[in-house]
C-alpha cells in the first residue's frame, strides 16, 4: 500500500535536537516512509491513499512505553474492552507491554512467568488492536529463575523483562536477574517510588543504582514518587532511561524535567501513561503530559513530544518515533482544536491545552482521517483527497 500526506504546515521529526523536517509531504510505502519534504505530481498519481492535511502539523505516531496489555485489547483491571483500539484515537500507534501483571490468577513460578511472557508475545504478534503496534511479553521477574531462563525466551523472542512485582524479599535480588537478560539483548525495566498494589515493594535511587536496569519506570511516581532527593542521583550517577508517567506525581514530573535538561541527560527521559491501573484508562494521557511540561515549564514543546517518541524508539531499540525515510509509517497529524484559542496544535499544546487528532496512519495504512472520537474536531478540515481502495478512513463518530 502507498499513502501520501500532502499540505502539511509542519513536520516534527521526533528528534529533539534538530526537530524540524523540511517541507510538507511524507510518503509511505509497504509499512515505511520513503520519502519527507516534497512528493512529485507522479509519486501522488501512484499512491492508494493521499491525505490533504490543509495545513496541519504531523508527528511520528506517539510511543507510550508503558502500558498493562493483558492478551487481546482488554484490561481485566478496569473490565473494559477495546482501550488499545481507544489509544490509537489518542494519537499512540505503539504500546510496550509494562508485564502482563494484571492477567487474572497470574502464574509466579519461573516456568509459569515464562510461559507468560511467551504467550503474550505471540498473541500481538500478529494482532494489531486499532492499528496500534503492540510489543508484548515482558517476563515478570521472580525468585527461582537463572540465566538459561532467560537464553530461553530470549531464543523465543521475548526481549522485555521488568522487575518491581516479583516475590523477592529485597529489590536487591533483581540485579543478578537484569545482569542475565541484559547479557541476552533483553531491555530491563524496574518499577520505581511506592508500592502500586498491596504486597509490592518500593524502589527507590539506592536499589535502582545498584541493579542497574536500563528503564526506570514511573520514575515520577506509580502513583507514589521516591523522596525528591532520590532524583538528582539518578541523573547524576547513573545511566538509566528515567520514565514519568501521566499516572504519576505532576510536580515531580516537571521537576524531573527541568533537571534532565540542565544535566543535559534529555535523551534519557520519557514519556509514557502507566496505565491501565487504579488511575484508569487514559487515551489522551500522552498528550496531557505533553502539554503539562510545554505549559507549565519552559521545556519546548517539540521536546516533550521527542520525549514520547523518538526517545521511547532509541531507549527501547524500535523502527519507529521517527518521520525519516526507512523508518515505520506511523504518523499522527495534530491540530488546534475547534473552540479553543490556538490556530496551530503545537501552540495549542504549549498553552496547555490538547491538540484535535486529525489523522493516523500506522504501518501506512490510514486508521481515520478528519477527526477522532477522543478529541474535539480540528479547526482545519483534514480529509481524505484520492482514495483507490474500498475503504472508509472516516473513523468512527463520537
Amino acid at each position: 500500500m502507498q499513502t501520501a500526506i500532502v499540505n502539511l504546515g509542519t513536520i516534527l521529526n521526533g528528534e529533539w535536537r534538530d526537530p524540524y523536517a523540511k517541507g510538507d509531504a511524507i510518503l509511505m510505502q509497504d509499512g515505511r516512509i520513503t520519502a519527507v519534504g516534497s512528493v512529485s505530481t507522479e509519486q501522488l498519481a501512484a499512491c492508494d491513499v493521499v491525505i490533504d492535511a490543509d495545513g496541519a502539523t504531523a508527528i511520528p505516531g506517539l510511543i507510550d512505553s508503558q502500558v498493562h496489555n493483558t492478551f487481546g485489547d482488554y484490561t481485566p483491571r478496569q473490565k473494559t474492552v477495546g482501550f488499545l483500539e481507544s489509544y490509537v484515537h489518542g494519537g499512540v500507534t505503539t504500546a510496550i507491554s509494562a508485564s502482563e501483571v494484571h492477567v487474572t490468577g497470574r502464574p509466579k513460578d519461573p516456568e509459569g512467568v515464562k510461559a507468560l511472557a511467551v504467550a503474550a508475545m505471540k498473541c500481538f504478534e500478529h494482532y494489531r488492536p486499532g492499528g496500534m503496534r503492540v510489543w508484548a511479553g515482558s517476563i515478570i521477574l521472580e525468585p527461582g529463575l537463572v540465566e538459561a531462563d532467560f537464553a530461553e525466551i530470549a531464543a523465543k523472542g521475548v526481549w522485555l523483562a521488568k522487575a518491581g512485582f516479583g516475590a523477592v524479599k529485597t529489590p536487591y535480588e533483581y540485579g543478578p536477574m537484569i545482569a542475565w537478560a541484559r547479557q541476552h539483548g533483553m531491555v530491563s525495566m524496574v518499577h520505581t517510588g511506592g508500592s502500586s498494589i498491596p504486597g509490592s515493594s518500593g524502589i527507590w535511587a539506592d536499589h535502582l543504582l545498584a541493579i542497574k536496569p536500563d528503564v526506570s519506570f514511573h520514575v515520577n511516581g506509580g502513583p507514589v514518587a521516591m523522596p525528591d532527593e532520590d532524583f538528582p542521583r539518578l541523573v547524576h550517577e547513573s545511566n538509566i532511561a528515567l520514565q514519568v508517567c501521566t499516572a504519576g506525581n505532576l510536580r515531580t514530573t516537571l521537576l524531573l524535567g527541568d533537571m534532565v535538561r540542565k544535566a543535559d541527560q534529555f535523551d534519557r527521559f520519557l514519556i509514557a501513561t502507566d496505565t491501565p491501573t487504579g488511575s484508569g484508562i487514559m487515551p489522551l494521557g500522552i498528550q496531557y503530559t505533553i502539554s503539562h511540561l510545554a505549559s507549565l515549564t519552559d521545556m519546548p514543546v517539540e521536546w516533550a513530544i521527542a520525549a514520547a517518541t523518538g526517545n521511547n524508539a532509541r531507549t527501547y531499540r524500535l523502527n519507529s518515533g521517527f518521520i525519516a525515510p526507512g523508518k515505520d509509517a506511523d504518523v499522527v497529524v495534530l491540530d488546534a482544536c475547534v473552540g479553543g484559542t490556538k490556530k496551530t496544535a503545537l501552540d495549542a499544546l504549549r498553552n496547555g491545552d490538547i491538540a484535535a487528532v486529525a489523522a493516523v496512519v500506522s504501518d501506512g495504512v490510514p486508521r481515520f482521517v478528519g477527526r477522532s472520537r477522543n478529541t474535539p474536531a480540528p479547526n482545519r478540515s483534514v480529509r481524505v483527497a484520492q482514495c483507490r481502495l474500498p475503504m472508509d478512513f472516516s473513523g468512527a463518530a463520537h
